[in-house]
């Protein structure tokens, strides 16, 4: 008796997990790589960066404006003689921290709004769309400044607040994959197998919308940096947490003396943006399927 044929090369190669496959086109972006690389660097520092170095970020241990390597101290000092790299390391869990609860915020907002307009459509989806657009015409940078100043400059508000002005992104691509998903045949099986319209949402038709809210949320997560910087700047921020847009704000008065207390944290902002960006387009790289074959 003859031996079964072997698979061909090509049919072993497809029947990889996605998951596998996935890594395999992320890994071919060596621009998204060296990005993830970088931004586990940042949030390692994060973590352990303080605890690690051990000064406290508040302490005046010098001279103001001490240059960076300068007696000891690697990035120099601030306007207050406080450490600046203690005050960076600090300030990234901060930023941090805010940037992914407020891209939380948002993704949990928008996921909602869109897939209850994409999934039940007529009234609801018109009612739900022109309060997205009433959303998405504001002046996110003003609404956010309202909100912070009628409620108080409190971590919690700050984040809220970013999230509350950044969720019709998401609710547009979501409303766009519900709208394309409910009508294919699985869908219409679930349906007809008596599935509640919650289940057919978020444990049928969610899952398989991920991608797109998943690359989306990504890039969420660096632009909410960017907007605490911006509050920080204008002074809405907690004058007691330490955060990188904190740091630009409370020196902005000295760049032209000392410009290293402003560009040092802006160049964190910098990198950490630029590398959030570059993994979210790792993501939609690897995860979307239509360029997998490019």
């Amino acid at each position: 008796m003859s031996d079964a044929p072997a698979l061909p090369e090509e049919t072993v190669e497809k029947a990889r997990p996605p998951i596998a496959e996935a890594w395999e086109m992320f890994r071919k972006n060596h621009a998204a790589v060296a990005a993830l690389v970088v931004l586990i660097l940042i949030v390692l520092a994060a973590i352990f960066g303080p605890a690690l170095y051990g000064t406290d970020p508040f302490d005046m241990v010098w001279a103001p404006f001490s240059p960076p390597g300068a007696d000891g101290f690697l990035l120099g000092t601030d306007y207050l003689g406080r450490d600046l790299t203690a005050l960076i390391l600090s300030g990234a869990r901060v930023s941090l921290v805010i940037g992914l609860a407020a891209a939380l915020v948002s993704v949990f907002i928008g996921v909602t709004v869109g897939a209850l307009a994409g999934f039940y459509r007529g009234v609801v989806e018109e009612v739900l769309m022109r309060i997205t657009e009433f959303f998405q015409v504001l002046p996110t940078l003003l609404f956010s400044m309202v909100i912070v100043a009628l409620f108080g400059a409190s971590l919690p508000m700050i984040t809220f607040a970013i999230g509350v002005v950044s969720w019709t992104a998401v609710a547009r691509i979501t409303r766009g994959e519900f709208l394309r998903i409910r009508e294919l045949e699985y869908v219409t099986a679930s349906r007809a197998s008596g599935a509640s319209n919650l289940k057919l949402m978020f444990k049928v038709i969610l899952p398989n919308a991920l991608t797109p809210i998943i690359v989306q949320s990504a890039l969420m997560v660096g632009g909410a940096i960017l907007f605490e910087a911006g509050l920080s700047f204008l002074g809405l921020t907690d004058p007691n947490v330490v955060s990188w847009g904190q740091i630009i704000g409370s020196n902005r008065t000295y760049i032209l003396e000392s410009p290293f207390t402003v560009t040092i944290p802006g160049l964190a902002i910098f990198i950490t943006v630029l590398a959030i960006s570059l993994v979210g387009d790792g993501l939609n790289d690897a995860l979307n399927p239509k360029l997998r074959q490019r």
